[in-house]
């Protein structure tokens, strides 16, 4: 008897998607869709271990330029807007010598006030290119120690570890590490006190191993445990015991699903694996709250556009 044709998962996935992201995206689904369907561009994460002082000139002149920096000039630029804002309104409500006073007290208000993008590490600088520039980056190359000068990533992946907001000697859990972008970008903060990078997977922990042997110097290396447990059971081997715990879970991976046929999560003999992705999800997130220390902070994140895989595992 005659056999359907195998549907390849990446139309699986792509049908999903559809169904479901357009009811939840609604007019913005066709662009996002798009986004999915582009090339991937890639960031450049710039390697602080390495010599090479020389690689943000040669960058900026192909017209790359550091979105971290970018986003803290216009976060500041943001806040004087409001604060300038806020004095004008203030001025308008106040009258004669009151209004003075409001005027001082919203200046001193705005000048004083920590700002808004504090939380972004001034030593984490990843490079890109303009919207519709599709330049590639050339090869990392290696400094006269063998340590290469950029790590390229997806540059959405580095949100996460900015949102972490690490400080000096604070001790960091990443719980699902491999392949070890996010782990790298945690060390160029140069904050980390100790870093505890997970994954259950033994052969993607062989490729953070490499990662950090091509990236990060051997003393720094010292302060990094690399373990396979699986990251439900941490509570179990370190409870209580981080500043800042990183839950970066597996999930839809929804780039990949609609792009790549291989290890594909749409694939129908792994249908059940990822109906339980949300729980699966669920129970790291809770391994990452107990494995926190009182007052510490717990950042969960996907990459994936599912509320099933978001709001709804936090909530």
């Amino acid at each position: 008897a005659a056999t359907a044709p195998r549907i390849p998962s990446t139309r699986l996935a792509l049908h999903h998607f559809d169904t479901s992201y357009s009811l939840h995206l609604g007019a913005l689904w066709p662009s996002v869709r798009a986004g999915l369907l582009c090339e991937q561009k890639y960031g450049a994460l710039l390697n602080n271990f390495a010599a090479a002082d020389h690689v943000p000139q040669e960058l900026e002149l192909l017209n790359a330029t550091d979105f971290v920096s970018e986003a803290h000039q216009k976060a500041q630029q943001w806040q004087q807007g409001a604060a300038v804002g806020e004095a004008a309104t203030g001025c308008q409500e106040g009258s004669g010598e009151g209004r003075t006073v409001m005027q001082a007290e919203m200046v001193t208000q705005a000048e004083m006030s920590p700002p808004l993008c504090a939380s972004i590490s001034s030593k984490i600088k990843c490079y890109t290119f303009p919207r519709g520039d599709i330049t590639r980056f050339r090869p990392a190359r290696p400094d006269t120690l063998g340590l290469l000068d950029y790590y390229l990533m997806d540059a959405a992946s580095l949100l996460p570890v900015l949102a972490l907001n690490v400080q000096p000697d604070d001790f960091v859990l990443d719980l699902c590490a491999a392949p070890g972008g996010k782990t790298l970008a945690l060390l160029q903060t140069g904050f980390c006190g100790h870093l505890a990078a997970n994954d259950v997977s033994v052969s993607r922990t062989k490729r953070l191993y490499r990662i950090l042997h091509s990236y990060v110097p051997k003393e720094v290396r010292d302060t990094v445990s690399v373990t396979s447990y699986d990251g439900r059971d941490w509570d179990q081997v370190k409870g209580g015991t981080f500043h800042k715990v990183l839950v970066d879970v597996p999930c839809t991976t929804d780039r990949h699903s609609a792009m790549e046929e291989d290890n594909n999560i749409f694939h129908k003999r792994r249908t059940k694996e990822r109906q339980m992705l949300p729980m699966l999800q669920l129970q790291l997130l809770m391994a990452g709250i107990l494995a926190a220390r009182p007052g510490g902070a717990v950042l969960y994140s996907t990459c994936s556009l599912s509320p099933l895989q978001n709001e709804c595992v936090v909530e």
